[in-house]
């Protein structure tokens, strides 16, 4: 690589046949709350249940403050052919100086939940950090209880790295063991390949 440089992570759009990818804004608080109050997978997340508009605006407002901060980029994901919001998700975890950064905190309404909002946004985002930033290492994780979230992760070409035991203590209380999936720079030419085949593109 030369002489090392930081990864330059920045707000960026990111298009495609599906579904756009936009910067998190605090416009887009009602829109996510439509979809997002009261879903049953925020028991696998970190943020405690979402009951109200409120707790999600409390939500968007700590993630936008992670971007500031540099650790986190946060998107909200739009479907093309009618501009619904269809969920969000963000890059996570940067670390510049590493060229490393993991792909989290996605969740979607219940309508385009295991449908190609998934596959285009996870195809979009491991692109962009690919091609674009330059990424050696992109990161996913998900609660050991959430199978189908496992099942998704593993049928994008990621490689399982192991689990990390009480990983986490939920708002409940509860511990959360964490499963640990990467995808590295000299496997992504597989991984798109198997996305564009998942996506109907040649």
């Amino acid at each position: 690589m030369g002489v090392v440089e930081m990864m330059q992570v920045e707000p960026v759009t990111l298009v495609g046949e599906h579904v756009r990818l936009e910067p998190m804004t605090e416009a887009h608080i009602p829109g996510l709350a439509r979809i997002g109050v009261g879903q049953p997978f925020w028991h696998f997340m970190l943020y405690g249940d979402m009951e109200t508009e409120d707790d999600i605006r409390d939500w968007v407002d700590d993630i936008l403050e992670r971007a500031l901060q540099g650790t986190d980029l946060p998107f909200v994901a739009i479907r093309v052919d009618t501009g619904e919001i269809a969920g969000a998700t963000r890059y996570l975890n940067i670390m510049a100086k590493d060229y490393g950064l993991e792909i989290g905190g996605t969740w979607y309404g219940p309508e385009y939940q295991r449908t190609v909002v998934n596959t285009e946004c996870k195809y979009l985002l491991l692109r962009h950090a690919f091609e674009q930033l330059n990424a050696i290492r992109v990161q996913l994780k998900t609660d050991l209880r959430n199978e189908r979230s496992q099942r998704a992760i593993e049928r994008i070409g990621a490689v399982k790295e192991g689990v990390l035991r009480n990983h986490m203590i939920l708002p409940d209380g509860r511990y959360r063991d964490s499963v640990f999936y990467s995808i590295l720079n000299t496997e992504w030419p597989i991984v798109k390949t198997r996305l564009e085949r998942l996506l109907g593109r040649s």
